[in-house]
């Protein structure tokens, strides 16, 4: 089982790791686009008015762009740990130890707009890119992304249950056919929801972490209500219902 999460727009600062080592990474079918990625960042980073329009960020947020402009030489975190906010508080990777840390990162997964997949273990430094930005002179990031990422995810797919939580923008970087879908309350994606959110990453929790090996949508419902979450299955829809 793969566990698809999304990125999150806010990074933990820092790291102990070393510099970023593209072919490093997991996937190396990848590098080549996230080469290419990261000069196209690193550019724009010399121009802050650019870089603001491109990124949607206020000159209060030029922190964002100084790090864009280092990121080659600055320090890197594994990716489950770079990443903060309300999904990734409830995950709460950082509290796990032994088996279980262990399992988490063999099965999470994160989709990011700058480097495509991510295992766990794969050391990144902060970074600002979002799935909706829009790099001058540059096709949308779907449309770089797609022929390169959903192959890579295919492949997965034919080897793993996948159980997508990624939010729309970054579903959208690349599909994944037979994944199973994790849904608000009434059925429809709540990106925005800050009670979605952490109710995903307490369902990230419970399948990271579980010693069972859920192989279908049936075994996935019965680990989220071992930990204690309210879920309807609905063929490949997974609903997790989120208090009102």
């Amino acid at each position: 089982m793969i566990v698809l999460l999304p990125p999150s727009e806010t990074k933990h600062p820092g790291g102990d790791g070393p510099p970023l080592a593209l072919d490093s990474l997991g996937t190396p079918a990848l590098t080549p686009l996230r080469r290419e990625l990261l000069d196209d960042v690193v550019a724009l980073a010399a121009d802050r008015d650019a870089s603001r329009r491109a990124l949607g960020l206020s000159t209060r947020q030029d922190d964002e762009i100084d790090r864009n402009a280092v990121l080659r030489s600055a320090p890197t975190l594994p990716a489950l740990h770079r990443y903060t906010g309300v999904l990734y508080d409830a995950l709460d990777v950082g509290s796990l130890r032994g088996a279980a840390a262990a399992r988490a990162h063999a099965r999470l997964a994160v989709v990011s707009a700058l480097f495509g997949l991510l295992r766990g273990d794969d050391a990144v430094p902060a970074y600002r890119l979002s799935a909706g930005s829009r790099l001058p002179g540059r096709p949308t990031l779907a449309a770089r992304w797609r022929p390169v990422l959903e192959p890579v995810l295919a492949g997965l797919a034919e080897r793993h249950l996948i159980v997508e939580l990624r939010s729309g923008p970054y579903a959208a970087l690349a599909q994944v056919p037979g994944a199973l879908l994790s849904e608000g309350a009434d059925g429809r994606r709540v990106a925005v929801s800050h009670a979605n959110k952490a109710h995903k990453g307490r369902l990230a929790r419970a399948l990271a972490t579980t010693r069972a090996e859920p192989t279908d949508a049936a075994a996935v419902a019965a680990v989220a209500r071992r930990a204690g979450l309210r879920v309807e299955l609905r063929g490949t829809e997974l609903r997790v219902l989120v208090p009102g």
